[in-house]
């Protein structure tokens, strides 16, 4: 039923670009968007996904921390390593996106990020712009925030650049006339309460199909008990980061699980490079999203 012997792309490394991932498996009919050569070869293979989709991207720790805590900004790059794979990856799943589902946390974490994939991996971008032309894709993905109070940092350069925020009526009151030029603000909730369910029909209303979150844990929490998360890509990196006091979330916060509603996983793809893993499961918990229709 899958394929279970490992592959290499045929073609070498590309010239500036990185060591190919090494396909170790995946499950056999997995959707194709036909990548790029260059990216083809990087990935080790091809990648695509069922639409509507709504996956996400994580690094963590070999004991699972996923955030250093408010007093680390950026602290995904020190659980990366910054190694160069995973932040091609990173980019690619962007390059495949219609649009890139944040938090306000992950936003003010972030201090200076662009949430584009050239951003994170710039020697692919020509190759990212023509899977996207490939795509029919704007020429990049849609930023969009989530925030329930309307508390977001407005001088951030995501937001200077252009982004949908999407909140309550009480958080949209609270952003009026605060927000750059550039940035829409979506309603979509009413009072204090934000329904995951809400943001993802207005996006498919906007033509957003593929959608990809980078978090952070809370927001992970609020799509798996929505059930509206279909796919989970996460990178293992082979540190060690430890706990004390300090808060270091795991993937998920906010919602507890096991042990009476787990929330089963299928791996369909595990690849690596040196010691780390990129591996790719699809959630068995039902579609919630799978009746939302783009808008005519």
């Amino acid at each position: 039923m899958a394929e279970h012997t490992p592959t290499h792309p045929v073609g070498g490394t590309p010239p500036g670009f990185l060591e190919p991932l090494e396909l170790l498996y995946e499950e056999a009919g997995q959707p194709r968007f036909r990548l790029p050569p260059a990216l083809a070869t990087a990935y080790g293979g091809d990648l695509g996904f069922t639409l509507p989709c709504v996956y996400a991207n994580f690094v963590a720790s070999i004991d699972g921390v996923v955030a250093l805590g408010p007093e680390y900004p950026s602290s995904g790059s020190a659980i990366s390593g910054r190694k160069s794979a995973d932040r091609f990856v990173m980019g690619l799943l962007r390059a495949c996106a219609d649009a890139v589902l944040i938090g306000a946390g992950t936003l003010r974490a972030t201090p200076r990020h662009r949430w584009t994939p050239d951003h994170v991996c710039p020697q692919a971008a020509p190759d990212f712009a023509e899977l996207r032309r490939s795509l029919r894709r704007a020429a990049e993905p849609e930023l969009v925030v989530v925030t329930a109070s309307g508390d977001v940092p407005t001088e951030h350069p995501a937001l200077q650049s252009g982004a949908l925020v999407a909140s309550t009526v009480d958080g949209a009151r609270r952003l009026d006339g605060r927000l750059p030029a550039a940035c829409t603000v979506l309603t979509a909730g009413e009072g204090s309460a934000l329904r995951m369910a809400d943001v993802l029909a207005a996006l498919h209303a906007h033509g957003h199909t593929a959608v990809l979150t980078e978090g952070g844990p809370r927001l992970i929490g609020h799509l798996l008990g929505e059930g509206l998360l279909d796919e989970l890509f996460l990178t293992t990196s082979p540190v060690l980061a430890g706990r004390t006091d300090t808060s270091r979330p795991g993937l998920i916060a906010g919602l507890a699980l096991l042990p009476n509603r787990p929330a089963w996983t299928d791996l369909i793809s595990a690849r690596r490079q040196d010691s780390y893993l990129f591996l790719r499961y699809r959630l068995r918990t039902p579609h919630a999203h799978d009746g939302l229709q783009a808008a005519p």
